[in-house]
């Protein structure tokens, strides 16, 4: 009987949801961010300049996170509808009491607090909008800038 042989297993394509733990959308294996704590205030923003791992460049261009306002904005409306929905199944509302300014009141607090990983999830989804997954990534390095100028870097 003869032996079967097997190709080496390739490596499986990491899932998207390393995307919520604010990891590189190229390679989906390395930490945008410097800090991991998204609660540091003073550096909870500071990226990478350029992935650890797979070396695709985060800043790609001037003013390029300024659609994150919208991604930003959107999570927080998702937000604000899971706890409206929650408040009403489980609290209720009624036009008898002030329920609903406890929500709203509630709801800002939870916004506020949610805030520093929301920031950061805007950006990696931003960011894996322009840049996909590359399954050749350990064998191809990232494509170059086209529009990169350094002495705009970090002006927005």
């Amino acid at each position: 009987m003869d032996p079967i042989i097997t190709a080496p297993p390739e490596e499986s394509k990491p899932s998207w949801t390393n995307l919520l733990k604010c990891r590189c959308p190229r390679c989906r294996r390395g930490q945008m961010f410097t800090y991991a704590n998204p609660y540091n205030l003073r550096t909870f923003m500071k990226m990478n300049e350029t992935c650890p791992v797979c070396g695709q460049l985060f800043d790609i261009e001037p003013g390029f996170y300024y659609g994150t306002s919208f991604i930003s904005y959107a999570f927080a409306v998702m937000l604000s509808v899971a706890s409206f929905v929650a408040w009403w199944l489980f609290l209720g509302f009624s036009l008898h009491d002030n329920r609903v300014f406890f929500w709203m009141i509630a709801n800002a607090f939870l916004l506020v607090a949610a805030q520093p990983p929301l920031m950061r999830l805007a950006r990696t989804v931003w960011l894996a909008f322009f840049v996909r997954y590359d399954p050749h990534w350990r064998t191809q390095p990232p494509p170059e800038a086209e529009r990169f100028n350094p002495d705009q870097k970090n002006a927005w």
